[in-house]
């Protein structure tokens, strides 16, 4: 097996066949290569020891190898991990929780995996990312909103690597005064906020803010999540900010907004998942679902990376599936046909 340069390589050593499977699959989905997948007498057997540098070891039952445990000893010196957790079902919430436990594991001997958009790829978004051939234009049929009233509908955009990218071509192609408000979930270094927010609101008619305690989403926001700590909604729907850290590995905690935009919103909550690496977002996209949200996720090969997509697509619970700009259309025609069939049941109770 070959990799790809400057990505770290696992090993993977398991005489149960579907477990190295879901072990390949997980580990490439945080970026990284495996140089060795195979059952202990295979890797016994190999004339030139895999050069890894972690070892994830699960086996049935550790006694009928005595001699693997010498064998990894004497040939390498990169950590080995022992006794893993066996893969649920994938799709499944337990198997995603799986997922975050073994990148944790990993992340303790190898540090942080997930690849961020730098300051310089974001700042390139606003010189060579191609905008719409002609501005759009709100629907007749809906009644343009107030930008100083707050959204009565809200709509997370969760996001991570290629995900700046994916969400400025979205918010291109959207018309002005839709009635709807943005939360947007963006895994990024917490320097590039002030870039992430010049360069996405710059030709968008709809412009990032940063979150502030006592705000309330108004029509047309694209209200930013930031890193350090995690938000959440007062009863009356105004942004709170708390003084515990995002749960989870990186922040903002996608699956964390998704629940505490969710259980203020219910119905009226819906989310669409971009470009990124991991499952961030897979384990409470089931329970929006739940309140009747729409989940929507972004076309795989349109991603810059598509595992945070793949994975909550995965979950069964996305209902569309597009390119941003299939998105940005899905959106208006969503939206048109809700104003619609509130017309026609105004007309038919008068």
């Amino acid at each position: 097996m070959t990799g790809q340069p400057g990505r770290p390589a696992v090993g993977i050593v398991s005489d149960i066949v579907l477990q190295r499977h879901r072990l390949q699959e997980a580990t490439s989905r945080f970026g990284l290569d495996v140089c060795f997948s195979g059952d202990p007498d295979r890797l016994q057997g190999y004339p030139e020891f895999p050069d890894a540098c972690l070892w994830l070891i699960t086996l049935e039952d550790e006694a009928d190898h005595p001699v693997l445990f010498d064998h990894l000893l004497e040939n390498t010196e990169a950590p080995v991990l022992f006794g893993l957790d066996p893969a649920p079902k994938p799709g499944t919430t337990e198997y995603f929780r799986w997922e975050r436990r073994l990148l944790d594991k990993l992340e303790q001997s190898l540090g942080h995996l997930e690849k961020l958009d730098s300051a310089a790829a974001i700042e390139e978004l606003a010189t060579d990312h191609p905008q719409p051939a002609t501005s759009p234009t709100l629907p007749h049929w809906i009644q343009p909103a107030s930008s100083d009233l707050p959204a009565e509908e809200v709509w997370i955009l969760g996001a991570s690597l290629g995900g700046p990218a994916a969400v400025k071509t979205f918010l291109d192609n959207l018309p002005p005064s839709l009635p709807v408000g943005f939360v947007y979930a963006q895994h990024i270094d917490n320097n590039f906020t002030d870039v992430l927010t010049r360069v996405l609101g710059r030709h968008a008619h709809y412009q990032l803010k940063r979150a502030e305690t006592g705000y309330r989403v108004h029509n047309g926001d694209v209200v930013l999540m930031p890193v350090e700590h995690e938000w959440t909604l007062d009863d009356g729907g105004a942004l709170k900010e708390r003084e515990n850290p995002w749960p989870g590995p990186y922040g903002p905690s996608i699956d964390q907004v998704l629940l505490n935009i969710g259980d203020h919103y219910g119905a009226r909550c819906h989310a669409i998942i971009f470009s990124g690496m991991g499952n961030d977002g897979a384990i409470a996209a089931p329970l929006l679902k739940a309140y009747g949200s729409r989940i929507w996720v972004q076309e795989s090969s349109s991603c810059g990376n598509s595992s945070m997509p793949d994975s909550v697509a995965a979950t069964g619970c996305s209902v569309y599936c597009g390119t941003p700009e299939q998105l940005a259309r899905e959106l208006v025609k969503t939206i048109e046909e809700s104003c619609l069939l509130k017309g026609r049941q105004k007309r038919d109770s008068a």
